[in-house]
C-alpha cells in the first residue's frame, strides 16, 4: 500500500513540475503581447486617425504637438483625480462617515473630471480645426467612434 501511495505522489509531483515548467515558458514566451488589446490590431489611435482622415505631414505634426501638449497640461489634474479617488475611497476605513463628508469628496472628484472632460473638450476642438473642411466630418465620425469604443450600452443587453 506504501508502494502505491509513493508511486502516486511521485506522479502528481511531476505532472505539477511539467505544467509549472510548461506555464512559466508560456507566460515568458507571451511577453509584452497583451498590449495588442489595449491599441487594437489597428495601432496607435492617432496613427489610424492620421490615416483615415488622410492628414498631410505637417497636420499630423501640429497634432502631435497638441497632443504632447494636452497630456503635459493634463497628467497633474490626473494625478490630482487619484488622490481625490484614493482620499474618498479610504473614507471606507472609518468607522461611521456622515452624508456631508462623502458629498465633499464626491465633489472633489466630480470637479477634477470635469475639467478634465472640458480640457478634452478644448483639445478635440482645436485637433477639429487643424483640419480641412472635407476632414472634419470624418474626424467627427472618428470622434464618435473613439468616444463610444469598448462601451456596452444597456439597452443592447438584451439583444
Amino acid at each position: 500500500m506504501k508502494n502505491s501511495n509513493n508511486k502516486i505522489l511521485t506522479v502528481a509531483v511531476v505532472l505539477l513540475l511539467v505544467t509549472n515548467i510548461a506555464l512559466v515558458f508560456f507566460l515568458m514566451n507571451n511577453k509584452g503581447k497583451g498590449n495588442e488589446k489595449r491599441t487594437g490590431a489597428k495601432g496607435d489611435p492617432s496613427e489610424v486617425m492620421a490615416k483615415e482622415l488622410n492628414m498631410t505631414e505637417q497636420q499630423k505634426n501640429e497634432h502631435k504637438q497638441l497632443k504632447d501638449d494636452h497630456f503635459k497640461a493634463m497628467k497633474p489634474i490626473y494625478d490630482s483625480l487619484r488622490t481625490a479617488k484614493a482620499a474618498f475611497y479610504a473614507l471606507t476605513k472609518a468607522a461611521d462617515v456622515n452624508d456631508s463628508t462623502l458629498a465633499l469628496y464626491s465633489q472633489r472628484i466630480y470637479d477634477r473630471q470635469a475639467e478634465i472632460d472640458k480640457y478634452t473638450f478644448a483639445h478635440f476642438k482645436k485637433v477639429r480645426n487643424l483640419l480641412t473642411p472635407e476632414q472634419q466630418p470624418k474626424f467627427d465620425e472618428f470622434l464618435q467612434k473613439m468616444m463610444q469604443r469598448g462601451r456596452k450600452d444597456s439597452a443592447s443587453k438584451g439583444k
